[in-house]
């Protein structure tokens, strides 16, 4: 997910030209990752890069994972219209969901 995520910031951030098929297709494969990893943080999932925290605040997971879910796929949308305005303006968010979980619930 990172990497695509990456290209996607690339380009939102100037740092390469803007490609409306290459963004499309990194924002759309986003925005399906992000609906797969939740199933991973069940019972009986505890360790690895998973903070215990995940377990303790259910709840507080949970909206995470939706608002993750939400807001990465709002760069496909923006992504699919060919505007790199809006792109640049949903990636902000995205990434801030992302990383407001991980700072949350990630083993440190």
């Amino acid at each position: 997910m990172s990497q695509h995520f990456g290209r996607l910031g690339a380009m939102a951030n100037g740092r390469v030209p803007y490609d409306a098929a290459a963004a499309t297709e990194n924002a759309e494969v986003v925005a399906d990752m992000a609906k797969l990893p939740w199933a991973a943080f069940g019972a009986g999932t505890e360790g690895g890069k998973a903070g215990p925290e995940i377990w303790k605040e259910d709840a507080k997971f949970k909206e995470r994972q939706q608002k993750l879910i939400e807001e990465a796929g709002k760069p496909a949308s923006a992504a699919k219209a060919g505007n790199i305005d809006a792109l640049k303006a949903q990636f902000g968010p995205a990434a801030a969901s992302c990383k407001a979980c991980h700072d949350s619930f990630r083993a440190r």
